[in-house]
């Protein structure tokens, strides 16, 4: 999962674009960039780290014009090099920079297809580059010296008609303007709003809408799936559905876990969702024990909190955050590596022991996926004197991995993958685990906005709503995303260092 931004305003956009990528951190810590365009010049700045580390104030400076884009990047899978930060860039035609969130199912044929049909190199082994280069050829092959707003829309459509999978994408073609699409099944989110200024109209597409909300941007709507929307560099928006039998079926892990609660998704408040969420969950626990003997609901912060404060009220006991939480940590979840997660979590997390001692605990979480995080805070809670400790998960089992741009591990890695619910909770070490159904899950989003009634939901169900993928597909990933198979992070990235000066493209 990635976190993108593009803008066209008035005025330098590269202190904005930093702000925006900030508040997108939580989609990844891997890697950040920017570029710019500048008089037909494009100035680039990007490196492994988190946005406070990648950006010093020299390379704002030469990061200067009043159009660019950005991203914040996790791997999906293999190394964290360097040379995979984006926004990637191909020179012809015109210069085009792309930031891409998401996975391409067919990134392997495409591939084949860019080398020896449209006779362009590929530099990495990233499906962004892919996208990017794809998008460049249709462009190409209109053969404009000036491509119009019809001629960006044409080579969307031809992007859609070749790539598969799950994509939000926003490119800079240098000097002409930004466009942002969105891939036709609407799997992965992203938005754009207005922002008015004494100078005129100024325009942001991002991910979240949250990132608009902090730069003072209204939220116009969400990109529709298979549409694009183009803003010239005069200012001017262009919009056009660009997919042949377009669909909604948005990724629902983004209610789950990914998103800010304070973002809105397709007409969805993230934060209701939540809500909703821990209130079915405690009528499923009011169901199945309704002389229940929970003392309290602790929530594991920070993205279970909402969830369990719902439940609690529902349940009709305490809520308390018996669990702090080292905010200088990263979120485990997206940690490459098994031993760096295992470490990670005893240094994010510490217990509040008057809260657990002599007392039977209900921790929450959102989701449990490798069952690393749960199991390590099941024994601190006994160890802070705990009498009995149930867990619950405000998502179905998680069984299948995902293939739409979220790093859900290899299918083996998944703690609930072939094996029941009561073979998990012996596992994780609990009292007694109670998981959210699947149609509590998806009603608590459809509640948010009926006119979306069908989520991709692939990682609880094993149905991938592209219909592409072939167990063929599902064994070359399990090979990819295995951790023996992940490289080390290169030390200068853990580190926060990296090269001292922003270029110029």
């Amino acid at each position: 999962m990635c976190g993108i931004v593009g803008m066209v305003a008035k005025s330098n956009v590269n202190q904005d674009l930093y702000d925006a990528l900030t508040v997108l951190q939580h989609r990844g810590q891997d890697a950040a960039g920017i570029v710019t365009c500048d008089g037909g010049r494009l100035n680039q700045r990007k490196g492994n780290g988190l946005v406070k580390d990648v950006f010093h104030n020299r390379h704002m400076q030469r990061l200067t014009g009043n159009i660019g884009v950005g991203h914040v990047r996790y791997p999906t899978a293999g190394s964290s090099s360097p040379a995979l930060a984006q926004p990637f860039y191909v020179n012809s035609p015109y210069g085009i920079s792309l930031a891409h969130n998401g996975n391409l199912t067919n990134s392997a044929e495409l591939s084949q297809e860019i080398f020896q049909a449209d006779l362009r190199h590929l530099n990495t082994d990233s499906d962004s580059e892919v996208l990017l280069n794809v998008f460049a050829h249709e462009l190409q092959s209109l053969g404009k010296l000036e491509p119009s707003a019809d001629d960006i829309f044409t080579a969307i459509a031809g992007v859609h008609r070749r790539c598969r999978g799950g994509y939000g994408a926003i490119a800079m073609v240098a000097n002409y303007g930004v466009v942002g699409f969105r891939d036709p099944n609407g799997i992965r989110p992203i938005v754009f709003g207005t922002r008015e200024t004494e100078a005129g109209v100024e325009y942001m597409i991002a991910s979240e809408s949250v990132a608009l909300d902090a730069l003072g941007f209204k939220l116009v709507r969400d990109i529709a799936p298979g549409e694009a929307v183009y803003i010239d560099v005069e200012g001017n928006l262009h919009a056009r559905q660009c997919a042949d039998n377009a669909k909604s079926t948005p990724c629902i892990f983004e209610h789950v876990y990914f998103a800010r609660p304070d973002s809105i998704m397709d007409g969805v408040s993230v934060y209701k969702a939540r809500l909703r969420q821990g209130e079915r969950l405690a009528a499923k626990v009011l169901a199945l024990r309704p002389d229940h003997d929970i003392d309290v609901v602790v929530p594991i912060p920070d993205s279970s909190r909402i969830a369990g404060q719902a439940m609690a009220y529902n349940l009709g006991v305490k809520f308390r955050e018996g669990l702090v939480k080292n905010r200088y940590i990263g979120r485990t979840f997206i940690m490459p590596g098994q031993s760096q997660r295992k470490k990670s979590v005893k240094q994010k997390l510490n217990t509040i022991p008057l809260e657990f001692k002599d007392k039977n605990v209900m921790l929450v979480d959102d989701s449990i996926v490798r069952g690393t995080t749960c199991q390590q805070i099941i024994e601190m809670a006994r160890d802070a004197g705990a009498a009995k400790v149930y867990f619950a998960s405000a998502a179905p089992p998680v069984r299948y991995p995902n293939v739409y741009g979220i790093d859900m591990p290899s299918a083996e890695e998944l703690i609930a993958h072939d094996r029941t619910e009561e073979e998990i909770c012996e596992l994780i070490g609990a009292d007694w685990l109670v998981y959210q159904d699947l149609e509590d899950l998806v009603a608590s989003s459809v509640e948010g906005n009926p006119e979306v009634s069908t989520y991709d939901c692939s990682v609880f169900t094993g149905e991938y709503v592209t219909g592409d993928v072939t167990k063929d597909y599902l064994a070359k990933l399990d090979t990819a995303r295995r951790d023996n198979n992940k490289s080390d992070l290169d030390d200068a990235a853990v580190m926060g260092l990296h090269n001292d000066d922003a270029d110029s493209l």
